[in-house]
């Protein structure tokens, strides 16, 4: 019997220590572990500490330049913020949200969360600066083939102007009420 039981025991631990290794990747790093860590492997890949937060970081990211934020939680990472440096007026916003949701839905990295890409796309004859006070402009993704594996990007807007946020998250290290 206990033998048993510590197969059991063994097999619920593999189990869920591969669950946790298969986590959302940011440029094919798992979002998962220390913050220093990521930031040392996001150095690496040509990012640098930002003048005004040295935990802030600045790079090109899909031909944009972004700051790049790292969001933890019990001093695990649980999310990559990427967002757009520059501000763009309100037609550039929307091409560059609906090229996003164009690349998104054609890499066979990833699965919309709709059914039909296009229930994110932006129409043209939209007024963005009117409906963003009302409507929410987010298109969810995952990354194949686990819905924890959660990439999701935002407009939002700052004074008139708009820039684009993406969020990288591992859902496994997300706060879930345990410190409540």
């Amino acid at each position: 019997m206990r033998k048993i039981y510590s197969i059991i025991v063994l097999l619920v631990a593999s189990v869920t220590l591969f669950a946790q290794s298969d986590v959302t990747k940011f440029l094919g790093i798992p979002v998962d572990g220390s913050k220093p860590d990521m930031i040392r492997k996001l150095k690496e890949k040509g990012f640098v500490s930002s003048e005004y937060d040295k935990d802030i970081l600045e790079g090109e990211f899909n031909g944009q330049d972004v700051f790049v934020g790292i969001g933890t939680n019990n001093n695990k990472v649980y999310r990559i913020m990427v967002a757009d440096k520059n501000l763009n007026n309100e037609t550039n916003i929307r091409i560059r949200f609906n090229i996003l949701c164009r690349q998104f839905a054609n890499n066979p990295k990833y699965i919309p969360v709709s059914e039909n890409v296009n229930d994110y796309i932006i129409p043209e004859n939209e007024d963005i600066s009117y409906e963003i006070k009302n409507k929410r402009y987010q298109a969810n993704f995952y990354q194949i083939p686990d819905p924890m594996k959660s990439v999701w990007f935002i407009i939002w807007e700052f004074h008139g102007e708009y820039r684009i946020h993406m969020y990288y998250d591992n859902l496994y290290n997300q706060a879930n009420g345990e410190d409540l």
